[in-house]
């Protein structure tokens, strides 16, 4: 089916349509909000709440955009949300627990696994994630985007909305930030 006519049948509202969406798209729209919120079980409810918005505002799409393009701003959109609220509320719980009430198991983040990785590959990837979390938003978008989705330079343009060139200097800038985190702990890995 072409996407002009997936986005005809999804706006007629046809349930086949949102299934064919689903299954296509879902392992995608996933493993985006899995790197960015990196927990399995938020980056789970993010999708679903990424096609539940399809599902309802499709009526609204344009169709000024590709439609995945639409749908990974959705995603990126709800996940970088996601991320935020959890920063605050585990900065908040920090807080809380430097006064006594007694949160100190939520200020310590779960490893992080992605389905994607090999066990020998785990500890490098755990700290590429973790560098990656401490990147600016725009910035760990269009990594995740490029690098790990293998979107392209122009494709990452429209669903963040900027200019190819925008693109290019947010992928470079967040190249530097990764090697100055990175930096250290692959020299001291080198340096036993």
């Amino acid at each position: 089916m072409q996407e002009s006519e997936l986005i005809a049948a999804l706006k007629a509202g046809r349930e086949s349509a949102f299934r064919m969406l689903v299954e296509t798209y879902q392992d995608k729209v996933y493993h985006i909000a899995l790197v960015i919120v990196q927990q399995p079980q938020e980056a789970e409810d993010i999708a679903q709440e990424v096609f539940i918005e399809v599902y309802q505002t499709v009526r609204q799409f344009r169709e000024e955009a590709r439609l995945t393009t639409w749908l990974y701003r959705i995603t990126t959109s709800k996940a970088l949300a996601h991320h935020r609220k959890r920063k605050a509320q585990k900065r908040f719980s920090i807080l809380t627990s430097l006064f006594g009430l007694n949160n100190e198991v939520l200020h310590h983040p779960p490893d992080f696994h992605h389905p994607g990785v090999s066990l020998e590959q785990n500890e490098e990837m755990k700290m590429l994630f973790k560098a990656i979390d401490k990147l600016a938003d725009t910035q760990k978008v269009a990594f995740i985007l490029h690098y790990i989705d293998e979107q392209s330079h122009r494709e990452i343009a429209e669903v963040m909305e900027v200019s190819v060139s925008a693109v290019e200097s947010l992928l470079h800038r967040a190249k530097q930030n990764l090697r100055k985190q990175l930096t250290p702990y692959y020299k001291e890995r080198s340096n036993p």
